[in-house]
């Protein structure tokens, strides 16, 4: 665990949230990272590694093992959006819109 840049949330805390509550924060790296996208490389790049971090971790949540086609699918067309070649049409800003539904669902359950 110790290259994971949230080590804390690995050492139990993500567990603790529900998937709403975890895709929100990985929704919350993605506007991160569509703010910074064209102002400040590093923090663009620090976005993006965190919440490659917080799909690994949601990923290794044993609670959503019949989620994983979703969860892995949809790091898979982020990974595309901001490594590949974009074979999936899909801007970081369509991405965070995905994501800001799980944000408000996970609010309206608190």
């Amino acid at each position: 665990m110790s290259n994971l840049i949230h080590v804390e949330s690995a050492k139990g805390r993500w567990q603790a949230l529900s998937l709403a509550e975890q895709m929100g924060n990985i929704g919350s790296e993605i506007n991160r990272a569509l703010k910074f996208q064209d102002e400040d490389k590093q923090r663009f790049e620090n976005a993006i590694n965190r919440a490659l971090d917080l799909f690994d971790l949601t990923i290794k949540d044993p609670r959503w093992r019949n989620r994983l086609k979703e969860i892995t699918r949809v790091k898979e067309v982020f990974c595309n959006t901001v490594f590949g070649d974009n074979e999936y049409n899909t801007s970081l800003d369509d991405l965070n819109q995905y994501f800001y539904s799980f944000a408000l669902a996970a609010r309206k359950h608190m």
